[in-house]
């Protein structure tokens, strides 16, 4: 018996009925809910451009259409303007989704580059359904951070340091071949071999070319009173492993690993964001009181003072504990030896003595009062083991009671931190599986926008994993007729 095989009809048969676009696009599709999603949207509201008509010209895009390329695109893991507008006419999904229209890579570009400050309340409008489909524990909060690279070749990057360096080796360079005109002068012919006068002479001016554009860097680094300066993307920062870039920061709900705050930061340190991106994520889950798991890059005793005092409860292990080495390198008793007796307001140190406070002083940019016991050192017989100076000098913190209740409360909850890689770390993990860590912009607030539509992305892909479309689409509507 002879099988046969299941082949479609012949393209140019014509057909009586054709089929309609709609029946291409699944009733659990994405698209659906992209398209319900923003069509409720208040974009007037969010800031977009063209968000009222214009009364004379040409027509413009609707930004809805524009911002549903873009949701869908984030979604599927394309970002570049070119490819979606190869996808806006030949995926049957866009084609449903944009209803046939079309737009050039230039439109969908500018779109993204002139709406960048508003992705970010798109962002935060979808959290609010997600609030009310109650995807949101609001008790526990993960922190962290990663670099995502920019569009700065490492080469076009420079610190004050290198171009130091540079510049040394330019006007070296520059001596030498003018020394070989010197020497060519004085022979009054060339040297067999080696490079003519002519020759020498160019290369002298490209290099004083080049020293020229080196010192215009060095004195525009000097008047803004930076460390360092990109030349592609003048925002970019070097950063670990990815050469120059962008620290991305997310704050993650416990409950679903959803992300509730995104920021994009300069700074290559973890150390001061601890409690801009905890009160920005307490703000945006609307609680009195959140609890919030870092790793110990953001231990900084000023931050966690001020998270304490906005009603946030901080899970950060310190850095680590002092050496117990003098300045000589010797060893001597850690600081850990000492034991803070609150009541006295004193140090007790391994010799039973008590170390007074002195006056506060600034060091290293931070408020430290200084504990002393001088006649007590004179006489201690376990001097040599203390200190190699004339007496120990213990120096706290005036915040120092913040880290020690933290350090506590962590001591008395470890299983927070075993959380925490559970909660944040495959955040980073997933968008760079889609490429997400390579921005396509230029410029910090460029990338802030980029950076909000991939949170929103990750955030969409999360709640298709939990929620079906045909229960998204009922919440969606649901909220429209509340708002009717």
């Amino acid at each position: 018996m002879t099988m046969s095989y299941l082949r479609g009809p012949d393209r140019s048969q014509g057909q009586m009925l054709p089929p309609c676009v709609e029946d291409y696009v699944a009733a659990n599709a994405p698209a659906r809910f992209i398209d319900a999603y923003v069509e409720e949207l208040d974009f007037q509201a969010l800031g977009f451009t063209h968000a009222q008509p214009a009364s004379t010209g040409r027509p413009a895009y609707h930004p809805a259409d524009l911002l549903k390329l873009y949701l869908y695109g984030y979604l599927h893991r394309i970002r570049s303007s070119r490819r979606l507008e190869a996808e806006a006419g030949r995926n049957l999904e866009l084609i449903w989704l944009l209803r046939n229209l079309r737009p050039d890579f230039k439109t969908i570009a500018d779109f993204r580059k002139s709406n960048r400050a508003c992705f970010k309340g798109v962002f935060r409008r979808f959290n609010l359904l997600c609030r009310q489909l109650n995807l949101f524990g609001a008790e526990l909060v993960a922190i962290d951070g990663s670099k995502f690279k920019a569009v700065n070749n490492p080469r076009r990057h420079y610190t004050q340091e290198e171009l130091g360096e540079l510049l040394e080796k330019v006007e070296k360079r520059i001596e030498e071949y003018l020394g070989q005109l010197d020497q060519q002068d004085a022979e009054a012919q060339g040297v067999a071999g080696a490079p003519s006068a002519g020759e020498l002479k160019e290369k002298i001016t490209q290099l004083k070319q080049r020293q020229e554009t080196y010192e215009q860097l060095v004195a525009q680094m000097q008047e803004s009173q930076d460390t360092e300066v990109s030349l592609t993307d003048s925002d970019s920062r070097g950063m670990k492993k990815v050469g120059v870039g962008y620290n991305v920061q997310v704050a993650v709900d416990a409950k679903h690993d959803l992300i509730v705050e995104p920021e994009v930061v300069q700074s290559a340190s973890d150390r001061n964001q601890l409690s801009a991106m905890a009160s920005a994520a307490k703000a945006q889950l609307e609680v009195d009181r959140l609890k919030v798991v870092a790793d110990a890059g953001y231990h900084e005793a000023n931050e966690l003072e001020d998270c304490e005092q906005a009603g946030i409860e901080t899970y950060v292990p310190d850095t680590g504990k002092t050496s117990g080495q003098s300045r000589d390198g010797k060893r001597v008793f850690p600081k850990e030896q000492f034991i803070y007796q609150a009541p006295q307001d004193q140090y007790r140190c391994p010799a039973g003595q008590g170390l007074k406070p002195g006056p506060v002083r600034q060091s290293k940019g931070k408020d430290r009062i200084t504990y002393s016991n001088y006649a007590a050192c004179q006489g201690c017989l376990l001097k040599e083991q203390c200190t190699s100076s004339r007496f120990r000098q213990i120096h706290r913190r005036t915040n120092q009671a913040v880290v020690d209740r933290q350090a506590e409360r962590l001591a008395a909850h470890p299983q927070i931190m075993k959380q925490r890689k559970t909660i944040v770390e495959h955040v980073f993990g997933t968008l760079r599986n889609w490429g997400h860590d390579k921005f396509l912009m230029k410029g910090l607030e460029n990338i802030r926008g980029e950076f909000a539509l991939s949170a929103l992305a990750y955030n969409l892909r999360r709640v298709l994993n939990l929620i079906s479309v045909p229960e998204l689409l009922r919440a969606v509507n649901g909220n429209s007729a509340q708002a009717c």
